[in-house]
């Protein structure tokens, strides 16, 4: 794949490690990770931040984050009063993959987020997927969900967006949920007071 990189550049929204740098990147930079690299091909509807990692001048990593698309998720993880400081971490695409880029990345992009804000992200089961990057950078581990089918969604999307007939369904396997709490130290003792979500420890191989 081609190099892609951003045209603009503010070191106050920067943070470099080593040789790379992470900052914010424009939406349109994200599409050839999110729909050639990335193995659902597909592009959330409801991305709001996206976060490139840079090697010298090559972007060779995104991070996005989206408000999810189950309205009751928000509100079902720490409460209806914070129910609009949640975003989902939908979509982590690394070309290379070299070690630690993922958590590299998804580090930094944290410290770059505006705070408060409760994240949320998924380790797909389907894809032998632990959550190893999750546990690596400090997200709380509160589960796997329960495999279930869905209403078939229009053209592949999210089954909020589904087609009205209950005959057809997809397959959704079981996730392992990890959050993390953003904030100063005492806003996350009050979201960590408020979870709905029982904290356990991390899933092992």
């Amino acid at each position: 794949m081609a190099s892609y990189q951003t045209t603009m550049f503010d070191e106050d929204d920067t943070i470099f490690v080593g040789d790379y740098s992470i900052r914010k990147i424009q939406y349109h930079e994200s599409l050839p990770f999110i729909l050639e690299i990335h193995y659902a091909k597909r592009v959330p509807s409801t991305i709001q931040y996206v976060y490139g990692l840079f090697n010298y001048k090559d972007l060779v990593g995104i991070v996005a984050y989206s408000i999810p698309a189950s309205a009751s998720l928000c509100e079902g993880i720490a409460g209806k009063n914070n129910k609009h400081l949640v975003l989902e971490l939908s979509r982590l695409v690394l070309k290379n993959n070299k070690k630690n880029e993922a958590s590299m990345l998804i580090g930094a992009s944290l410290n770059l987020l505006p705070k408060p804000k409760i994240i949320v992200s998924y380790a797909d089961t389907a894809q032998k997927h632990l959550g190893v990057v999750y546990q690596a950078t400090n997200f709380l581990f509160t589960g796997t969900s329960k495999p279930r089918t869905d209403m078939a969604g229009k053209d592949g999307k999210h089954s909020r967006h589904h087609l009205g007939d209950n005959s057809k369904r997809v397959y959704r396997s079981a996730k392992h949920r990890y959050i993390y709490l953003l904030g100063n130290k005492k806003q996350k003792k009050i979201l960590k007071k408020q979870l709905n979500y029982p904290l356990m420890d991390y899933p092992k191989d």
